[in-house]
């Protein structure tokens, strides 16, 4: 039977290799899938609540292929892997260790030299590193976690709302996300902010 996967705009399909690396073979629907990763997904917020966190902890390239290994590593063989293919979204493969190595660097300077306030801090490096595209799939969902780690590790402020909403599913507050995202595409980050809080 295998893994039939639907696609809502934004996200980024995996490649049939890519699929192949489906721990639990019972599953074959996406709404299977969304449940089961978010069920991971939630350890891993627990994995992070005792933590305490430093910038230059947080903002590793080890750290962030930990974290989406503990998000998605009883779902994928591949979590914590950065992917080896060209995506419709995304660096080439291949360049995605240098970029992200850039990113990391422009954060902890933003966060030493105060360049931004700190909702716009941790805002912007979820958009770039959504940008990047490190992984074959939970690049959003990801992102979305490191902004938290970042505002309430980093700058001990409370948790981004992101909605309120289940931004996997289809529905106006996603397409409300993805209008936010195309905007900051643009260069213009204060709709992702604003709704990062609404």
């Amino acid at each position: 039977m295998g893994l039939e996967l639907s696609y809502n705009d934004g996200q980024t399909p995996l490649n049939d290799e890519e699929k192949e690396g489906l721990r639990i073979v019972t599953i074959t629907t996406t709404e299977e899938l969304n449940e089961f990763e978010q069920q991971n997904i939630e350890e891993a917020m627990l994995w992070l609540v005792s933590k305490k966190l430093k910038p230059e902890v947080i903002l590793t390239e080890k750290f962030l292929k930990d974290l989406h290994y503990k998000m998605y590593a009883k779902t994928w063989k591949w979590a914590g892997e950065f992917r080896k293919t060209e995506k419709n979204i995304g660096v080439n493969y291949w360049k995605i260790s240098t970029e992200l190595k850039i990113l990391l660097d422009d954060c902890l300077f933003w966060i030493y030299n105060k360049t931004y306030e700190p909702d716009e801090t941790a805002i912007r490096f979820k958009h770039r590193l959504v940008s990047i595209h490190c992984f074959p799939n939970g690049n959003g969902r990801h992102s979305r976690l490191i902004a938290d780690v970042i505002i309430e590790k980093i700058f001990k402020k409370t948790l981004f709302t992101w909605g309120q909403s289940n931004l996997s599913n289809t529905n106006p507050i996603r397409i409300q996300y993805i209008k936010a995202l195309k905007t900051a595409d643009l260069g213009n980050v204060l709709p992702l902010i604003l709704f990062s809080r609404q």
